[in-house]
Parts: structure tokens; C-alpha cells; sequence
């Protein structure tokens, strides 16, 4: 087998974006899968709280969260 032969879509890194409805480039991201699952275990204790926090104000501060293919 030739590693050097690996898919793009076995490296892929994907984002879970939520943007500030009131200030234009502020919000939250964090990493999640494909289907825009956050591994929690896998952040930091203020990565969590941020991540609890941003979902808790979605419609009211952030927008829906959207999935994002890492360039």
C-alpha cells in the first residue's frame, strides 16, 4: 500500500461556526466532524463552557452553527 496515496476526505478537518448576528467577524468555532459533531472531551474546560455558552444563544446572540471544510 502507498501512503502517500491517502484521499483528501480521510485528512479533512471540519469546523462548527457560530457567528455574532450583531458583530460582523465575532463569534465561536470549534472542531467537529463532518456532521458537525464536537468530540467535548477533546476541549479545553474554556472551550466547553464557550461551546455550552454559544449554543445556549443561538438565535438570540449567534447564528445557527454551520459545518466547514478547513482548507
Amino acid at each position: 500500500m502507498n501512503h502517500s496515496s491517502t484521499c483528501a476526505a480521510c485528512e479533512a478537518r471540519y469546523e462548527l461556526r457560530f457567528i455574532s448576528l450583531f458583530n460582523r467577524g465575532r463569534g465561536y468555532v470549534f472542531p467537529c466532524d463532518a456532521e458537525g459533531h464536537v468530540e467535548l472531551d477533546a476541549l479545553s474546560l474554556q472551550s466547553r463552557i464557550n461551546y455550552f455558552y454559544a449554543r445556549v444563544v443561538v438565535g438570540n446572540e449567534l447564528s445557527v452553527p454551520t459545518v466547514m471544510l478547513v482548507p
